[in-house]
Formats: C-alpha cells, sequence, structure tokens
C-alpha cells in the first residue's frame, strides 16, 4: 500500500469560476501544478445542500440535504441523513483531521458537537463571534447589507426574511478581524500543530467572496475597474419569468449595468483577499516541508450572479450560478496525464476521486464517479449530471436542471407553472439565447426532460416534473415572448 498523503480541501464560498485568473496567482498555481476541471458544477446552488453532496458524493435527494435549514418547520431538509458516510468521517481514523471555517455540513448525527467526533474543530464561525466579542471588534456587515424579500416555506407559505444585499464598505477592524483572516489563522494553527506521526486531513472552508461585501484594505481598495460580462444588468429575452419570484431577481432586479459597475470590484478585491489566504496556506505546507507530499483540491460550494441576468447571489441554474473552479494538485509522485479537462463533472464526483487516489474504500449507493479514469484520457462513463434547487432558507421555489455535452436544459418551476430554458453552453457561454422555443430542439429538450424524471423517481425527489411540461410550456408562454 502506498504511503498516505496529506489531503487539503480549501473551499471558497460563492465564488465566479469566471472571477479566477488576473487577481488569484496562488490559486492559478494550484491549476498549473495539478489539473483544472473546467466544466465542474455544484450539485445544488446553495451552500448547505451544496457542501451534503461534496462531502458524501450523492446528490441531495440522496442526502437528504435540500435546503439551507433556517426554519423551523423545513429544517430538517437541510440534515444529511443518519448513516450517509462523509469525508471527515470515512478518513478521520486513519488522518490527523481538521476543519477552520464555515461549518455548513449539517448531518442529523451533528457530528461537529459529538464528544466522538476525531476532527479538531477550531476557528469555526460560532468561535468567530466570540473571537470578536473578546476583542471588542464588530462583526463585517450589518443592517445596511440586507434586504427584504419574499420567502415560501413548506411549499405553500410566503413570509417576509432579510438577505444579503450588494452593498459595499470598508471594514475598517482590518483582515486579523475579517472572516477570512480568522479561517485563514485556524488553517495555519491546524498545520503546525498536526499530528505529525499521522497524515494531515485539512478542510479549510472560506466564506470569501460571499457577502457581505464589507471588506477590510487594502482589498477594498485594490481594484478599481473591471469589464462587466455582457449579460451583467441585462435580462435576456425570453430568460425565466419565474425568477422575479425567487430572492436573486427580487434583489437582482434593483440594481443597474451601472450599480454593477461599482459593486464588482470590491467582489474582486475579495476574490483576490482569499486568493491571499490560500497563498497563507501554500507557504506554510511549504515550510513545514509537506507541501510536495499533499493532495489540494480547490473549489467552491457554488458560484454567484453578480447582476448576471440582472441576479443576485445564487439560487439559480446559470453558469455563473453553478459553475464552480474545481483544481486538484496531486503529491509529486502522481502526474496526471490530462492538465486540463472540458467533460462536465459534478461535485459530488470528489469524494470518490479522493477515495480512489487514497485506496479508501468506496460508500455505497454513491452518485458521482472518480475523475481519476478522466484524468488519464479516457471519457466518463456517464451521459448526463443533475442539480437541483428547492428553496433557500425553507422548502418553495423549485429549479431542476440536466446537463448534457454542451447543453443544458433547466426547469424553473414555481406553485403551478413551470418554465423551461435550454442553452448551449459553448456557442453561448453567457447563456442569453434560450433555445427551448426553437422546434429543431424539441426532441432534445424531451429526452432530457424524460432523463430528469427518471432520475428524480430514482433518487425519490419530493417534487415530480409535470407531465406534458414540454406542451404546456409552449403552448403557454410563446403567447408571451418578448423577443
Amino acid at each position: 500500500m502506498k504511503e498516505k498523503p496529506n489531503v487539503v480541501i480549501i473551499m471558497a464560498d460563492q465564488l465566479r469560476a469566471d472571477a479566477l485568473g488576473e487577481h488569484t496567482p496562488n490559486i492559478n498555481k494550484i491549476a498549473e501544478e495539478g489539473a483544472a476541471f473546467n466544466r465542474a458544477y455544484c450539485a445544488s446552488p446553495i451552500c448547505v445542500p451544496a457542501r451534503g453532496a461534496f462531502f458524501t458524493g450523492r446528490y441531495p435527494n440522496s442526502n437528504g440535504s435540500l435546503i439551507n435549514p433556517w426554519d423551523e418547520n423545513d429544517a430538517h431538509h437541510g440534515n444529511v441523513r443518519a448513516g450517509i458516510k462523509n469525508l471527515y468521517k470515512m478518513l478521520e481514523e486513519d488522518w490527523d483531521s481538521w476543519h477552520t471555517g464555515k461549518q455548513h455540513l449539517y448531518t442529523e448525527e451533528k457530528m461537529d458537537k459529538s464528544p466522538d467526533s476525531r476532527t479538531h474543530w477550531i476557528n469555526t464561525q460560532e468561535k468567530y463571534k466570540s473571537f470578536l466579542k473578546s476583542n471588542g471588534k464588530r462583526t463585517p456587515g450589518g443592517a445596511d447589507y440586507s434586504g427584504i424579500v419574499p420567502e415560501m416555506a413548506m411549499g405553500r407559505v410566503t413570509r417576509r426574511k432579510n438577505y444579503s444585499i450588494p452593498t459595499t464598505g470598508c471594514y475598517n477592524e482590518g483582515f486579523e478581524y475579517f472572516f477570512d483572516g480568522y479561517f485563514a489563522n485556524g488553517a495555519i494553527d491546524a498545520i503546525q500543530k498536526r499530528d505529525k506521526d499521522r497524515p494531515l486531513l485539512l478542510n479549510a472552508m472560506f466564506l470569501a467572496p460571499h457577502p457581505p461585501l464589507e471588506i477590510p484594505e487594502p482589498w477594498y481598495s485594490k481594484i478599481k475597474n473591471i469589464d462587466l460580462p455582457e449579460n451583467v444588468g441585462k435580462w435576456c429575452p425570453d430568460q425565466s419569468p419565474l425568477q422575479l419570484y425567487n430572492l436573486p431577481g427580487v434583489l437582482g432586479a434593483r440594481y443597474t449595468r451601472k450599480d454593477w459597475g461599482k459593486i464588482w470590484p470590491v467582489y474582486m478585491g475579495l476574490v483576490s483577499l482569499l486568493d491571499y489566504c490560500v497563498g497563507m496556506i501554500i507557504n506554510e505546507l511549504k515550510n513545514q516541508g509537506i507541501y510536495e507530499d499533499t493532495l489540494i483540491i480547490f473549489t467552491s460550494d457554488h458560484g454567484e450572479m453578480l447582476g448576471s441576468h440582472c441576479l443576485w447571489q445564487k439560487m439559480c441554474m446559470y453558469e455563473e450560478s453553478v459553475r464552480i473552479p474545481l483544481y486538484i494538485k496531486f503529491p509529486r509522485k502522481h502526474v496526471p496525464a490530462v492538465k486540463v479537462s472540458d467533460e462536465p463533472v459534478s461535485s459530488v464526483d470528489v469524494l470518490p476521486t479522493i477515495c480512489e487516489y487514497l485506496d479508501v474504500e468506496l460508500p455505497d449507493n454513491l452518485s458521482g464517479i472518480s475523475l481519476m479514469p478522466i484524468l488519464e484520457g479516457k471519457k466518463p462513463d456517464r451521459r448526463d449530471i443533475y442539480i437541483q434547487f428547492d428553496g433557500n432558507g425553507a422548502r418553495g421555489n423549485f429549479q431542476r436542471c440536466v446537463v448534457r455535452g454542451e447543453y443544458k436544459l433547466i426547469a424553473d418551476i414555481f406553485k403551478d407553472e413551470s418554465y423551461l430554458e435550454l442553452y448551449n453552453v459553448k456557442t453561448d457561454s453567457q447563456e442569453m439565447y434560450n433555445l427551448a422555443f426553437e422546434k429543431e430542439h424539441e426532441n432534445m429538450i424531451k429526452d432530457m426532460v424524460k432523463s430528469l424524471a427518471e432520475h428524480m423517481e430514482k433518487t425519490n425527489d419530493l417534487i415530480k416534473i409535470p407531465d406534458e411540461i414540454y406542451e404546456e410550456f409552449i403552448k403557454s408562454y410563446s403567447l408571451f415572448r418578448q423577443n
């Protein structure tokens, strides 16, 4: 058996895949020294189910974590069901396991609260609040950084809620007291205090670039101007109007392209701050002489719309929301044959990939597949990958998506309405031309709907794709196209 390598997983929160590049030299280095998956997708564009899927290798329907469990009536839909294995539990017996940062892997067993957990849970969000209080510092954000939206609970009752808005500001308390400064310092502590007789498992979960967009200098003022993508501040003609019932549309439609031009530099400054934190981890691994013997995975739980399609936050199926960065740097003894892949892959594929590389037994009933064959130049043995959204803090706005090759089909479902969108993400990367109304794509759409419906039935989805959804969509919405 080969020697067990260290494993470091670095996860951003709400990071657009297209935000990486000019302002992220440390993250770029991970891709350059490893392998990059250019078409990696989250399993759900919302924090808790995205992480539940990532750490279990199972789609949300399969593991039970569908929403952020902020509403008491729907909270049971936020937890990974008891008995389902996750990466922490699988590795903490043999690896010295540490977690720092955001803890949004919710499980029925409350593993992070269990006295039986062998993971060191340090510098979490809960401990961050105590850290600030003991130092007389305030949390970034506040009332000026949130806005009112309607949110449905239990799939039928609408109530008023407050969620983040893209207000920007300078956090004068400084980097050390900012979310990610605290989390990064925790990661350094973990590396330094690790049990050197065992391989290290470090899950460094950052908040950046998730709002609030109140960030410390020098990052607040670092980036002056950004060339905005064409679809920022633009509601495309055949875009689903049902998004106006959901948080991204309710909040995002309030801002103009000019407004977004002032917001983007601060978001990108926060991306640069994230990169600085990643650099801190890489430098400490090198200082400890273990960088070359470490498997490093960099990714994000989901993306951020940031004004694309006039939307804010995530919670939808456009590329900006569901496409995530996925970079894997292997220990020096393993050089992948493929350095860059354009195959569609899912976040549920990461756990089986780790298992194969580490020679760890695979759990039963995984949704994902190992990516190791792709890195050897082989084609994956599957046709479609799936994405779902069941609501933010409670069940209510439903979306289902199937990705097949260069095409993506979106089913947007709100109460008794269903709207379809089909995009060729290769020729229309900003998804400005919905092909669902074009007769030539009818057979493909019906086949993708069939695949989606079968997946939903197989995974015991709590909702059902309406019968004759395509015919009803064409009949109802062709009358109101705004071309």
